[in-house]
Formats: C-alpha cells, structure tokens, sequence
C-alpha cells in the first residue's frame, strides 16, 4: 500500500513540458537557451527556456510550480513539435516514463554522488592522453564517461587528482560552472573539424556552435562566423529561386509629386489628432494591391504545370530584423483602406521584429505577392529576388529629383521613386509584366487626400 500511494503521488505530481507546435507548417524547432539548471525551484509562469523556428524566436513558461527534475534537451537541439523537453515534479519523483524515444543518457538529468571520491582511475601512465597547449592531459574512465555524457570542454579543466589527473569531481565542478558544449556544436566540432577558441568567453557558459572557429596558423589574421539557422535558411531559399525559376527585372520610375504631398498632409493632419501614421511604403503598398486587382496575372503563384491565380491579394512584406530577413505575409489586404493597410503592416512589421509574428504567415505560400522597400537606405535600383512559388515581386528605391516637362510644358525638376519588377518569365511574358508595372506608377501617381 505504502508503495502504491508514492506511485500515485509521482504520477499526480509530475508535470511534462514540451516543445509548443507554432503553426501548422512547423515540423520541428531548434531549443536556444535554458533559464533554469536541473534542481532548480520552478513557479508557475517563469521562463524555463527559449526556442527558435526558421524565423522567429519564442519563450516558454513553466505550466506548474516544482523542481526542474530533468531536461531531455540541451541548447542546440532540434526538437520535434510537441516532444517532450523536460519534466517539472518533486524531488525524487520518476521521470523516465516521460521520456522521449531517441533521447540518450546524455540528453538527461545525471545523478551523481559529489563526495564519492574517482576509485576507477587507472594508471596515469595507462590513459588516453589530450593536449593543452603544449601539456599532456590525463583524465580516468568515469570523468571521461561524464565528461563525454555533458559534453564538457576536457581541455579547459584543471585536474586535481594524482599527477594532475582529471577526476569526477573535477568533470562535476566543471559542469556546475557551465564548462560545456551545446549538442550542435559538439557535431560541428567533430564534423567540421572547428575548435574551441581562446577568449575570454568560452572557458564559462554553455558553448554553442556560433562560439567555434576553425583552426588557424594565422592567429587574428580572420574570423570565422558560423552562419545562423536563419541566415542558412534565407541563404537556401535565394539559392534555390534564382536556379529553379527564369527571373527577369523590369525598372519604371514614377512621379512621387503626389504621394509627397500626401505625406506632408498625414503629419499636418497628426497635429490635429489624426490617428493614422501613414507612411510613403503603405502608399506604394496601396498602389500595388489596386494594380494587382487589375493584374491577377502577377497575384499568382507557379506551380510546375499550372499557373494559381488569386481572387484575394495576400501581401507579402520584406521586413529586416536583427535575425534577418523576413517576409510576413498580410492576409486579404486587398479589403483594407489606406488607413487600415497602415495600421496591418506596422503590426506585422513589429510583430516580425519581436519575434511573435506566426511561422504560418513566414512561408512563401502564404503570400501571394511580395513588396520589398530599399528606399529609405539611398538605393536607386536593385534586382529583387522572387519567393517562390510567388511569380512576381516589387522592389521599391529611393526618391530622386530628375529632370521633366512641367504642366505649363516648361523644364523643371520633379521627385521620382524608382520601380523593380522581378517576375518569373516561365508565367508572364515581358508585356504583360511591363503593363502591370505601369499600372503600379499609374495608381502612385492618382493617390488623393480622399484615401486619407
């Protein structure tokens, strides 16, 4: 009896944490960080971890109170939807009915005596030997095991035992300490042949793969910079558009005389109260829905041997983020006024850049056209490259004055934003891209107060 109530009492107390599933189109996520150590005290709500998806980066909270009783993952791990990462209970409660096929010994919480003394070690003279700037290391079999098990840095650890020999309890302190590899960059080490740099910031802390450089003869010569998860994706994503599509650019510029002046009226109009900060990029953005709306040629995806052509406009808008690029998608823009276009697109701008924006509206398919402003960095004129399946995208430049007939026909200097349509000519000929991008100068040029 006495044994049945403490199974009850675990299987009652234990409380399993996961990995979130972020949108549908999310299969798998990279865990980034833990805030709490295995046996530390854990209240409702606090941050336990963060994660990252292709594109934006998350934080969990702990559903319970309890004791952090064992993490299945470390940072670096890519982990599936909804598996479990750790387990939050009493001390002493199980855990292993909570744990995740695939997950290794090392990927636990390990129990270890601190005041047992190493009474496997050896022979010094019989041990693998590792090198430390020159110095012979020495390590026994159970540090070794435990060392390899929490990945720790052998070679930023002092022995204490005989000799200098490394014993568990110096592989114990060291993982107190945080002298450890991540999973990944344990890999890229062993993989890439990367090494553990000599500065100031490695030998503490978790030591993840962005921390690894390559060995060189040459110190301080160069720096190598692991690429993110995000700069491989974006890296991946432009590669395979420009080598599987036919991508041809077509410049326009258009008379920026009205749009200016709408802009002066918005903030005239701000002192007074108005509510709305609408800016020049929601103007072109404007412009380009209405195009599209007679264009549905360019609002369309190509799909191998057929053509997707949308009744609704869904957005795409190229917003840089110290992550990097991303291309949130806004859902049936076509039914917003200019005000209201406003209001969207600096949400989804912020959202991206907070790292909440939904993995879902992140894919290419979610949007079915793409605009991608330059002009508030100076560029005159770029080549924008398509998200795929999307068979077309507008790359916006900065305002130039340049010289033009005046309405009386006399010469005079007007400002005139540049236009880059790349589309892909395997699902529109240059005509019909030609005529869609002088609508979108068209719809720029006839904006009025009256949107306002």
């Amino acid at each position: 009896m006495h044994l049945y109530r403490q199974v009850t009492k675990s299987i009652r107390m234990a409380t399993v944490v996961k990995i979130p599933k972020q949108g549908q189109s999310v299969e798998s996520c990279i865990l980034t960080e833990w805030y709490k150590e295995v046996g530390d005290p854990v209240s409702k709500g606090d941050l336990l971890y963060a994660y990252e998806t292709d594109k934006a980066a998350f934080e969990e909270e702990a559903p319970e109170d309890g004791v952090l009783l064992v993490r299945f993952y470390e940072a670096g791990d890519e982990v599936p939807v909804l598996q479990n990462v750790a387990v939050l209970g009493e001390d002493g409660e199980s855990v292993e009915a909570f744990r995740p096929d695939g997950a290794s010994p090392a990927e636990t919480a390990v129990e270890i005596p601190l005041d047992i003394e190493d009474q496997t070690a050896v022979p010094l003279q019989s041990q693998p030997n590792l090198s430390r700037e020159g110095e012979m290391i020495t390590i026994s079999p159970r540090a070794r095991r435990i060392a390899k098990e929490k990945r720790v840095v052998i070679e930023t650890i002092q022995g204490t035992g005989p000799g200098g020999r490394i014993i568990e309890r110096d592989v114990i302190e060291a993982v107190r300490q945080g002298k450890r590899l991540t999973p990944l960059a344990q890999k890229k080490m062993e993989a890439e042949g990367l090494v553990v740099p000599g500065t100031a910031n490695v030998p503490y802390g978790k030591i993840a793969s962005g921390d690894l450089v390559e060995q060189s003869d040459r110190d301080g010569s160069f720096t190598d910079v692991p690429l993110s998860n995000v700069r491989k994706i974006i890296a991946n994503a432009m590669y395979q558009s420009l080598q599987n599509s036919a991508q041809l650019t077509h410049h326009l510029s258009a008379n920026a005389s009205v749009m200016l002046q709408l802009r002066r009226e918005v903030k005239s109009r701000q002192k007074e109260g108005y509510p709305y900060n609408i800016t020049l990029n929601d103007m072109v953005c404007y412009a380009v829905i209405c195009a599209l709306k007679q264009h549905p040629d360019a609002n369309a995806h190509f799909l191998g041997s057929t053509v997707r052509k949308f009744d609704r406009v869904n957005l795409g808008l190229a917003v840089d983020t110290e992550r990097g690029l991303m291309v949130p998608a806004l859902i049936n823009a076509d039914g917003l006024s200019l005000s209201a276009l406003s209001v969207k697109l600096k949400e989804l701008a912020e959202d991206s850049k907070q790292g909440d924006i939904s993995p879902d509206l992140l894919i290419p398919e979610a949007a079915s056209f793409t605009v991608s402003n330059l002009g508030n960095y100076g560029v005159e004129m770029f080549t924008p490259v398509i998200n795929l399946p999307q068979v077309a995208i507008l790359g916006v430049n900065t305002i130039i004055q340049r010289p033009t007939t005046l309405a009386d026909g006399s010469y005079g200097f007007q400002p005139f934003i540049g236009l880059s349509l790349t589309y892909d000519h395997r699902a529109i000929d240059g005509g019909p891209a030609t005529l869609f991008l002088a609508e979108i100068k068209n719809e720029i040029e006839k904006l009025s107060s009256e949107l306002l």
